[in-house]
């Protein structure tokens, strides 16, 4: 079959960024640039001209930018969004035969002069030059087309001429006006417009502190409320946290209520698991009355602005048998053939307080509307931040449809996943909406673990629609690393977690504190979980490394090169007990070399990428311990480092300056071991 235009004679192919061929969405961020590539050719040997066609949804016109050739048929571009929401691009080229042009006759002045070159048709090739700029001119605007009638002209006049030509005929101004009014009648356009979602700083730099509001109290006598909380903002805020997440805050259900640990047999006065949604008192859209009420939620969320503190709440989309909609909307559950309503099962668990919604029900527009309008509720509150638990149990096309609805009226809601499931689950919901995502970090340990999993996370085509939110522990999680390792295994993973990942978060004060009591042997449940009761926490005990979380903090604030993972780069280095890697913004150049052994001290040679860093070859440069506040002089490529897990597990250096060595070459690993480690770890 025969197209419709074939004389549209450009392909294009491979255009990045695009996810799945353009049926979701690339991520960015407000004010990035996106660089787009693509690879585009013709027969022959034609000049090509191409564009990138770009917009926002809310702009009817395209902006263009033009791309420039690399090699091999490959070609770029860059162009800035200045806009959250819902982006679109595309690809035009041409063949220019005006630029063929140019170059032939260049080639042809060239050759004229050559002893033995063949005779150049040279006046042919000015008139061909003339009726180009000719045809250029009716496609230009006033302004310019009497230049280009002009240049035309003198083109017809040298061609009668008999005086050689010496030199290119054309003024820069012609050609640059030519360049600007292309002849794209023949134009080739990729058929699709591909997506761009844009989402504001915080999707890709953010700090997150998670606690339990009923556990804020200082008496030890009551439960804490939303009032506590509030009292505890200005110490969240000076420890750097950006972001604070609590778990569900609505009414809890009686009905099978959990007790301690998660017995079935709760004892009078247990608060019940907050997951378990829902009572006479209301559901989702109610608050927990011995929380406060809802002005008392208002003025924390208020309270929080002011210290730069967002508030992000929990959205658990499971009832307790008591919710309201288990009576109102039966039809949302699943029922069992005995009549009952099927209860939430892991088997052999069970989760008798909790039902789980039918996602398969014959009402589901009605399910899907409900829950959309819960999202909204809070919204209208001022929450700009959800943790969705467990999403990957609820139908993906839910997903899908809910977050670009609420995408529409509020661009600047943020979504996180709580989704530690199989890779294609967890990227399908990010692809979905997800501004970020838990991850597998936490059952990433050893050097080869991690290196392998952030180089796959970290870079596209993961990267375009996946940003990984790094927790070293969860109400949910307590891993072996923490419960064997003490307090040098909770410094560890702390500042893995706040620098191979912009976003992170901790469950605190039991991270602080170095909650590491497992239920049992081979679990990852804690003991005495929060999840099922109230605990009172002693934040200025003497172990806590909180001192070292500020710090922390701190330096990923002062350093835009933390503040993203797009420059992510590992090190290698002789010990695998020492993980190395570097993140680079300009001219911050952060390098992190940390102990992974919680037990010992661990020492060996890093083999530092200069190129990657930035930093010439065979030379000295200076660093910075940021958590030290030491100065090195290293030296070329191989470099020492020997770090003690319970005084100092890391360095994180920044590289200051980079200077001449009268050492043209130096020996091998030439470069002395960094003075004695402190005697303990700074207070910050």
């Amino acid at each position: 079959m025969k197209p419709i235009e074939g004389r549209r004679r450009v392909i294009i192919e491979e255009i990045q960024p695009q996810v799945d061929a353009g049926r979701y969405p690339a991520k960015r961020i407000l004010g990035d640039t996106v660089t787009v590539t693509a690879a585009i050719f013709t027969d022959g040997h034609d000049h090509i001209a191409s564009r990138v066609l770009y917009r926002p949804s809310t702009e009817a016109e395209f902006r263009t930018v033009p791309l420039t050739a690399l090699t091999n048929d490959l070609w770029q571009a860059t162009f800035l969004l200045d806009q959250m929401g819902d982006w679109l691009f595309t690809v035009e080229a041409w063949v220019d035969h005006f630029a063929t042009w140019c170059a032939d006759l260049k080639k042809r002045i060239a050759a004229q002069s050559s002893p033995g070159a063949p005779l150049q048709d040279i006046p042919i090739a000015l008139r061909t030059g003339a009726i180009l700029l000719e045809k250029t001119a009716e496609r230009a605007q006033p302004l310019h087309t009497q230049l280009l009638l002009g240049a035309a002209g003198d083109l017809n006049r040298l061609a009668q001429s008999t005086t050689p030509i010496q030199g290119f005929p054309l003024a820069d101004e012609i050609i640059n006006l030519a360049t600007q009014h292309p002849n794209t009648t023949f134009a080739t356009r990729y058929p699709k417009e591909l997506p761009i979602w844009v989402d504001r700083e915080r999707a890709r730099y953010s700090t997150w502190y998670e606690l339990f509001p009923r556990s804020t109290s200082p008496d030890p006598a009551r439960s804490g409320t939303f009032a506590d909380v509030q009292a505890l903002l200005p110490t969240i805020a000076t420890m750097g946290f950006d972001v604070l997440y609590m778990p569900p805050i609505h009414p809890i259900g009686d009905a099978f209520r959990k007790g301690r640990n998660n017995s079935t047999t709760p004892s009078p006065g247990d608060p019940g698991s907050p997951w378990a949604i829902g009572s006479k008192l209301g559901g989702h859209k109610a608050i927990n009355p011995d929380l406060g009420s809802l002005a008392d939620f208002d003025a924390l969320v208020a309270a929080a602005s002011v210290h730069n503190i967002e508030l992000a709440l929990d959205i658990a989309f499971q009832c307790s048998p008591d919710h309201p909609w288990v009576k109102e909307h039966p039809e949302w559950f699943l029922a069992r053939p005995d009549g009952t309503i099927q209860y939430a099962e892991n088997p052999p668990k069970k989760y008798q307080d909790i039902y789980p919604l039918n996602f398969e029900s014959t009402h589901w527009r009605g399910l899907w509307q409900a829950l959309y309008d819960v999202f909204v509720y809070w919204i209208r509150r001022n929450i700009r931040i959800f943790r969705v638990d467990n999403p990957h149990t609820k139908a993906l096309p839910f997903w899908e449809w809910c977050l670009a609805e609420i995408h529409k009226k509020y661009p600047d809601v943020l979504f996180l996943a709580e989704a530690f499931t199989r890779p294609h689950v967890m990227y399908s919901l990010a692809k979905a909406g997800f501004s970020q995502s838990y991850t597998y970090f936490t059952w990433r340990n050893t050097g080869a673990e991690l290196q392998e999993y952030f180089e796959e996370i970290t870079r596209p085509p993961i990267s375009d629609f996946f940003r990984p939110n790094l927790w070293p522990n969860t109400p949910d999680i307590l891993h072996a690393t923490l419960q064997n390792g003490g307090r040098p295994a909770f410094m560890q993973r702390f500042i893995l977690a706040a620098t191979l990942g912009a976003n992170y978060g901790i469950y605190g004060p039991a991270f602080e504190l170095g909650e590491n009591l497992p239920l049992k042997a081979g679990s990852e449940e804690y003991l005495n979980s929060e999840k099922y009761e109230v605990r009172h926490w002693d934040r200025t005990a003497p172990h806590s490394i909180a001192p070292l979380v500020t710090q922390v903090n701190r330096i990923r604030c002062e350093n835009a090169a933390l503040q993203s993972n797009d420059s992510l780069h590992f090190h290698p280095a002789d010990n695998p007990n020492i993980l190395c890697y570097s993140k680079t913004h300009g001219d911050n150049r952060i390098l992190v070399a940390i102990n992974l052994d919680p037990t010992q001290e661990q020492a060996g040679w890093i083999e530092l990428d200069l190129k990657q860093l930035a930093l010439p070859y065979h030379q000295d440069f200076e660093i910075e311990d940021l958590l030290t506040g030491t100065h090195y002089q290293w030296h070329d490529r191989s470099n020492y480092v020997a770090l003690r897990p319970d005084i100092q597990p890391a360095h994180i250096f920044r590289i200051l300056t980079s200077a001449p060595s009268p050492e043209a070459t130096p020996p091998e690993k030439s470069s002395p071991p960094p003075p004695p480690l402190p005697e303990q770890w700074p207070s910050g």
